[in-house]
């Protein structure tokens, strides 16, 4: 029994998937065959029409058991494919002529990148735009801003959606810009100089022509003037590093959604007949934000693979590469489409709980109020290292009253310090202060007006794909 890729049937969608099966990868492979070959012909080689047609309608007549049968015997897999592929049209063997094995993998593997990437592309272009609507949406609730998982000052629920929108952003922009600037091997030879085709076709510029047809069927726009048997292989550890990059926001987003959950504030989505437990029937666990951060930890681990295929290669070319480029190319792109919609699932289901949001700012305004007592203070004429030094000394003390039950006092307590007392600073002044919460939120408002205006722009340039709702989860 064969054991199948977990990413590729639990997490990948349909779409992703078929660009990498086997079946997909010899349907490419056996299309760049043919248009090498019309190409060839157009310029010059004799090849009959009569056989390219034979190659066309065979060219869906995949056996996969008989081209493995073929690559036991000669232990290549591109041999194999030639060969069953003849087999298969009943024709001549006018495939691969002046080609190398990595005229056909690197190509046909560099075409597989650039669709699966723009998928993946447009995918987090929709998780975007979710994000920003939850920014907006949520702008007006006040939340309690954590840092070291304290709580700090206040923010809204919506402010913090927009700094993992911008996060996402920053990544984002960069990983557009890499697949419009992708470069493409092309057909090069066994060294990258040329010397077949140049041999077969007689002229720079007839080679120069079916380079060019051959990226255009591929999609590119570019192709590399002198690499070697293969393209860098510092492209892909640049890939594979993009697409943990641009995963980071997701799981920084997944984080928070476990934190505010745990402390009942959002859910993540809870769907009628779900489980949370077999054991413990009353919990609805973050399942789906768990998997999110997962799913990031792999990329980076994919990432880190990958930097191994990066400056290894000796002189023109190796295959040295092929067994981790095997696995870490494809997965990286199962993981990044099932991290996709996984968080698109949980844009499209989470939900705030306003009055527990607002319950826990109560319990610790007074505190979080203390950046701009100790402001007032030092307006009021006391030294700035002696006013923290007052407001560290009864807030902590206040906090631990409070960890025992007790309710915290420490607006009356810091109006009874005699320092703060000769300054003028009463209970009413510092009471006063926490009765208006927008005041405490700086800012905030206009930070989310900022990165909506440039999440507008990216939808702009990619309107199509920023539509995309996800698939069901599992």
């Amino acid at each position: 029994m064969v054991n199948q890729n977990v990413l590729s049937k639990r997490y990948a969608t349909r779409e992703i998937n078929e660009i990498f099966s086997d079946e997909g990868t010899i349907l490419a492979e056996r299309n760049l065959w043919i248009a090498v070959m019309r190409a060839q012909k157009e310029l010059g080689l004799d090849i009959p029409e009569e056989q390219i047609q034979r190659f066309e309608a065979a060219k869906t007549s995949i056996d996969l058991a008989r081209i493995k049968e073929i690559e036991r015997r000669t232990r290549h897999d591109v041999k194999a494919k030639i060969e069953a592929f003849v087999e298969v049209a009943q024709a001549e063997e006018h495939l691969h002529k002046g080609m190398t094995a990595r005229a056909l993998t690197d190509n046909v593997e560099q075409m597989q990148i650039r669709n699966a990437a723009q998928i993946i592309f447009g995918k987090y272009v929709s998780i975007a735009r979710h994000m920003m609507e939850r920014a907006q949406e949520y702008s007006s609730i006040i939340l309690t801003a954590r840092t070291h998982h304290q709580p700090a000052q206040l923010t809204t629920l919506g402010r913090r959606m927009a700094m993992w929108t911008e996060e996402l952003l920053v990544h984002l922009e960069d990983f557009e810009n890499f697949i419009a600037h992708y470069p493409l091997r092309g057909l090069k030879g066994p060294v990258g100089t040329h010397f077949d085709m140049l041999t077969l076709l007689g002229s720079q510029e007839k080679v120069d022509t079916l380079e060019r047809r051959v990226a255009e069927l591929l999609g590119f726009t570019k192709v590399l003037d002198a690499t070697g048997q293969i393209y860098p292989r510092s492209l892909d550890y640049s890939l594979v590093s993009k697409l943990a990059l641009i995963s980071s926001a997701c799981s920084n987003f997944a984080i928070g959604m476990r934190l505010m959950a745990g402390g009942e504030l959002v859910t993540e989505g809870f769907q009628e007949g779900q489980v949370g437990s077999t054991a413990m029937p009353h919990k609805m666990n973050t399942r789906s934000s768990e998997r999110i951060w997962s799913f990031a930890e792999l990329l980076k681990m994919y990432a880190d693979g990958a930097s191994r295929l990066s400056g290894s290669q000796w002189e023109e070319g190796d295959v040295s590469c092929s067994a981790l480029r095997r696995v870490i190319i494809p997965d990286s792109f199962y993981t990044s489409d099932g991290l996709c919609e996984t968080t698109l699932t949980i844009l499209n289901e989470m939900g705030p709980f306003p009055e527990i949001i607002s319950r826990e700012i109560d319990r610790y305004l007074q505190f979080m109020a203390s950046t701009e007592i100790l402001s007032l203070a030092v307006q009021s004429g006391i030294g700035r290292e002696e006013a923290h030094r007052i407001i560290k000394e009864h807030a902590v003390a206040e906090a631990l009253r409070m960890r025992r039950g007790e309710e915290p006092r420490l607006a009356q307590r810091l109006a009874s310090n005699t320092t703060f007392t000769n300054a003028g600073i009463t209970e009413e002044r510092i009471a006063s202060l926490l009765q208006n919460r927008i005041h405490f939120l700086g800012d905030a408002a206009q930070q989310i007006s900022l990165v909506a205006e440039r999440t507008r722009k990216l939808i702009g340039r990619h309107q199509e794909v920023a539509k995309y709702e996800p698939q069901p989860i599992l």
